[in-house]
């Protein structure tokens, strides 16, 4: 099997040819669909409603203090946008996490001709429930790592401000590479293993999708791209390394 590159990052190129290869473009339309529409609806809904409220506070600050809206809006917007990304991608992930596990598949059976037991659509519907536990688990994990790497980030100069931007990294590659993962009934802690034991490719995956799913319009085609891009990375570098581990340990 022919692999397409030692460097993490070029996998989201990968990522991108795949996902509008014929056969696999319907598996994208879903989770991509899923994401445009929960995007407009989130927008419109968070902007109505700050701005109702901004206009509230306003009416019940005395006059000689209306000069403090020019100050509220920009922090209002800043802390909007961050705990909007951080919603906003949670629930469209585990919204769209059991379509995400199909186009891992896909991609898979595309690359290699054969898939996970027990796969295809029925085995995704009966999958629902451990595959939304297993996005929960993600967020479990994530939260207080957020927390600690959030104070780095906003009290230690530079270095706080490299290690958020490895840890979105690592968190991003936890999120897409964990769908070829979870299709295998790979635990979640095994998953975490194998990435770090490459983490350099899965760093520099993961850097890179971080960066273009902070860009507004291109973040909404990025989580199928990411999944192709991943279950491609897997392909090519993990798989049949565990696989070999696996024989050699039963011999």
């Amino acid at each position: 099997m022919h692999v397409y590159s030692e460097f993490g990052g070029s996998y989201i190129q990968r990522g991108f040819e795949l996902a509008f290869q014929k056969g696999l473009r319907r598996y994208v339309l879903i989770p991509l669909t899923i994401n445009i529409v929960l995007f407009s609806v989130a927008i419109y809904a968070t902007f109505h409603y700050t701005t109702i409220g901004v206009e509230k506070l306003m009416a019940w600050l005395p006059g000689y203090l209306y000069w403090l809206e020019v100050l509220l809006w920009p922090l209002i917007v800043i802390g909007i946008v961050l705990i909007f990304a951080l919603t906003f991608t949670s629930v469209a992930n585990i919204i769209a996490s059991p379509f995400n596990s199909l186009l891992a598949e896909q991609v898979e059976i595309r690359l290699t001709g054969k898939g996970p037991i027990d796969g295809g659509v029925a085995g995704m519907v009966r999958d629902i429930p451990r595959i939304i536990g297993r996005e929960l688990q993600k967020i479990i994990y994530f939260i207080p790592r957020i927390l600690g790497f959030g104070l780095l980030l906003l009290f230690v100069p530079i270095i706080g401000q490299i290690l958020w931007f490895l840890f979105s990294g690592w968190m991003m590659t936890i999120q897409y590479a964990d769908y070829p993962f979870d299709n295998h009934k790979i635990p979640f802690r095994t998953m975490r293993h194998e990435l770090w034991r490459r983490s350099g490719k899965s760093l520099s995956f993961g850097c890179i999708v971080a960066v273009l799913a902070s860009i507004p319009l291109v973040n909404l085609v990025m989580i199928p791209l990411a999944v192709c891009g991943a279950t491609a990375m897997w392909v090519d570098h993990i798989q049949s390394a565990m696989n070999r581990s696996s024989n050699h340990s039963l011999t």
